[in-house]
Parts: C-alpha cells; sequence; structure tokens
C-alpha cells in the first residue's frame, strides 16, 4: 500500500480531512457505495465534476486505499471502481453528513 506523504500522524481529523477532504470525494464514495462502477458511470452520477478532475480524484482515493482501481486487461479497456474496507467505513461517515446539511437547509 502506498502511503500518502500529506497525511498528518499526530491528529486524526486532519488525517481524514486530507483523505476525504474537499468538493468531491465523499461524492465518489457515495456513489462507488452502491456497486462496482465503470469511470463513465461515475461521470455520469456526478455530471458538474470535470474528467480531469475525476481522474485525479480517483487517483488520490486509489492512493489512500479508499477505493480500488480493477483493471481487466481487455481492449477496449475496461476498469472498475469499487470501495475497500477502509472506503466502506468511510462511506458510514456520508449519512451524518448529509443529515447534518438537511438540518442546516431547514433552518
Amino acid at each position: 500500500m502506498k502511503k500518502n506523504k500529506n497525511l498528518s500522524p499526530t491528529c486524526p481529523i486532519r488525517t481524514t480531512l486530507e483523505m476525504l477532504g474537499g468538493k468531491w470525494r465523499l461524492l465518489i464514495i457515495s456513489e462507488i457505495g452502491s456497486g462496482s462502477l465503470r469511470y463513465g458511470e461515475i461521470k455520469r452520477a456526478i455530471p458538474e465534476i470535470s474528467e480531469k478532475m475525476l481522474t485525479q480524484e480517483l487517483k488520490t482515493l486509489v492512493d489512500n486505499n479508499l477505493v480500488v482501481r480493477y483493471n481487466y486487461g481487455e481492449v477496449p479497456p475496461r476498469v472498475d471502481y469499487s470501495l475497500t474496507e477502509n472506503g466502506e467505513k468511510a462511506l458510514q461517515l456520508i449519512e451524518p453528513i448529509r443529515d447534518f446539511g438537511l438540518q442546516y437547509i431547514k433552518k
């Protein structure tokens, strides 16, 4: 497993935010949480994200051991993305965040 050099070993909150923070990562994890998806399926589910940003965020999620990239070695290329065990744990964080957002919007 490749370790991300930016992760802080002394602050678990900072580590979590560095792994999951940003505009897109939790949305990507949420989409992949429903099952293994191909790149195009993720892009269609989150149309606001650019292709460059989706590629970059998927690579970061793979590097952080939250998502696994499976290349079937076929022509044309077929690649699936699915959650790792750590990705499944991160998925559990999304519901409370969504609930907080819903409560905030109601006020």
